[in-house]
């Protein structure tokens, strides 16, 4: 699919949405939200149907009412005109379905024809499976026995992250659902790819031309990026004691991002160059080759009790579902390569971790120093000059530029010149999942995540696993609410740099310049 100059305003086909999951948090806090939002703002035809499955017994009005809560509670939008409320929730049904079962799929089948009939459906199928990674494939092979792959349409499957386990887990799933979807009919969703400032990478780097010929090792240092989060692992501890940061923040949004920063321009704006791109990064990073190797380059902490204001914080090892001699890391840090000629030498230094002090997704750009020797820099110690890209929570770019001190006989002080895009939009950014619902439906799989790409970046998330498997004493501690153990910051600093303060956390003696008149 090319894209088109005007590709927000077009609405997808008319479909049937399948919401396996109907009943879970996920359906309730996001995709719920998205669907609203979406036909709040015209981009899903009056054509469509959404049918809630979940094992659980509920009506069809007590689905809605379920979906009314949920909207009123997480979404952008109120359920506040009455009509077209109405309208919207008399495309909802549910179902209750043993996925075990192929002849409820049978009646789902049935049920799909009624709906194509009454909303003038022409046999498209979504399936969006909140499930379980182990359940997709069983659910895929009975989409199939039940006859819901037979429509005249087309049929799309869209499935949540984790993928797999590791490497041989993600393949043995990617080899169930070959046996029934082909892979441009797979939508694995990354949620982070649907974020607008990730999006906008793109744009800041291939719509300037003062950028592009500066993305490079003759005049970046080194990149940064932080995702940091103030929680712990909450109700999560059961599935994060055997997951872990790696797993669940390293493996997909980390490495995702990154793929955005390094990539080629692709050559055209069409999903399947842009994703060759992604994976042609993906294969040019540098693989540990040895124990010794990640210990060299991986950090691995994990959270211990710890304070933020008054408030006391327990230890990852105390919480719940959690084994109370766990090794599983709640944070890790790395230092990257990406070996090709446009980066050459120039690290990447990426970051996740638990009970941190800022919530904010960040990527630093830091270029390289001015010579010592000449002009202001025989006098001044000048700061580096950063581009600094904003994800979450708020979202937008700035610019670090030394500029003269007003008053000053040449004194020399760094400036930052933002654009502040939640000034602009607020709270109504659009939501991650709402794009990337309305793109699947359109068929255009420019940020999903191909099986390639999911394939090399376990293969070399598993490397650091495996060398973690091996020694497990090299695990670091660090205070619920501090930025990480001291290890993450000796990791820059033998390179000569550090970690720039992050969103929240700027430095004191940097002047603003904002367009949102700060």
């Amino acid at each position: 699919m090319t894209y088109n100059t005007n590709v927000e305003s077009i609405s997808p086909d008319g479909a049937v949405y399948y919401l396996f999951g109907a009943t879970g948090d996920l359906a309730r806090r996001k995709l719920f939200p998205a669907l609203f939002s979406l036909y709040k703002e015209g981009k899903l035809s009056e054509n469509f149907a959404v049918v809630g499955l979940a094992r659980r017994p509920r009506t069809n009005e007590q689905f809605r009412s379920d979906l009314y809560d949920s909207i009123n509670e997480f979404c952008r939008y109120k359920a506040d005109d009455a009509e077209l409320w109405s309208r919207f929730t008399e495309h909802f049904v549910y179902m209750s379905l043993d996925i075990n079962n192929v002849d409820g799929f049978r009646e789902l089948n049935a049920l799909s024809t009624e709906l194509d009939q009454k909303f003038d459906i022409p046999g498209n199928r979504l399936f969006y499976l909140a499930l379980a990674p182990s359940l997709f494939g069983p659910v895929s092979f009975n989409l199939r026995d039940g006859g819901l792959l037979e429509s005249k349409g087309w049929h799309r499957l869209v499935i949540e992250k984790p993928f797999g386990y590791d490497l041989p887990s993600a393949q043995k799933l990617n080899e169930q659902l070959n046996q029934v979807f082909k892979e441009e009919e797979i939508f694995r969703i990354d949620h982070y790819l649907g974020k607008e400032m990730v999006q906008n990478i793109q744009v800041i780097r291939f719509a300037n031309a003062f950028f592009e010929p500066l993305w490079n090792n003759n005049h970046i240092a080194n990149v940064q990026i932080t995702l940091s989060e103030t929680v712990g692992v909450e109700e999560r501890g059961g599935y994060y004691d055997k997951s872990g940061a790696l797993r669940d923040m390293g493996q997909n949004h980390m490495l995702q991002m990154l793929t955005m920063i390094a990539m080629e321009p692709p050559s055209r704006l069409h999903g399947e160059d842009i994703r060759d791109e992604k994976v042609k990064v993906l294969r040019s990073l540098r693989g540990y080759t040895s124990s010794d190797d990640v210990r060299e380059h991986v950090i691995r902490g994990q959270y211990t009790e710890g304070q933020v204001g008054s408030k006391e914080l327990p230890g990852y090892r105390q919480e719940d579902s959690v084994d109370p001699e766990s090794v599983t890391e709640t944070y890790f840090a790395a230092k990257v390569f990406v070996d090709n000629f446009r980066w050459a030498g120039v690290p990447f230094y990426i970051r996740t971790g638990k009970r941190m002090p800022v919530k904010t997704t960040e990527v630093v750009v830091e270029f390289k120093s001015m010579p010592n020797n000449v002009l202001f820099a025989q006098r001044h110690d000048l700061a580096p000059n950063l581009l600094v890209i904003r994800v979450n929570p708020m979202e937008g770019i700035y610019i670090k530029i030394n500029a003269k001190k007003p008053g000053s006989d040449n004194a020399v002080q760094p400036v930052s010149m933002e654009f502040c895009q939640s000034c602009q939009i607020g709270i109504n950014t659009p939501e991650a999942y709402e794009r990337l619902i309305h793109d699947a439906a359109r068929g255009d799989s420019t940020y999903f995540t191909r099986w390639d790409e999911v394939s090399h970046a376990w293969e070399f998330v598993d490397r650091i696993a495996q060398a973690w498997r091996e020694d497990k004493g090299d695990l670091a501690f660090y205070p619920a609410g501090s930025w990480g153990p001291e290890e993450a910051g000796k990791l820059l600093e033998k390179d000569g740099f550090h970690w720039w303060p992050v969103n929240g956390q700027e430095e004191d003696n940097v002047i603003w310049i904002t367009n949102s008149g700060k």
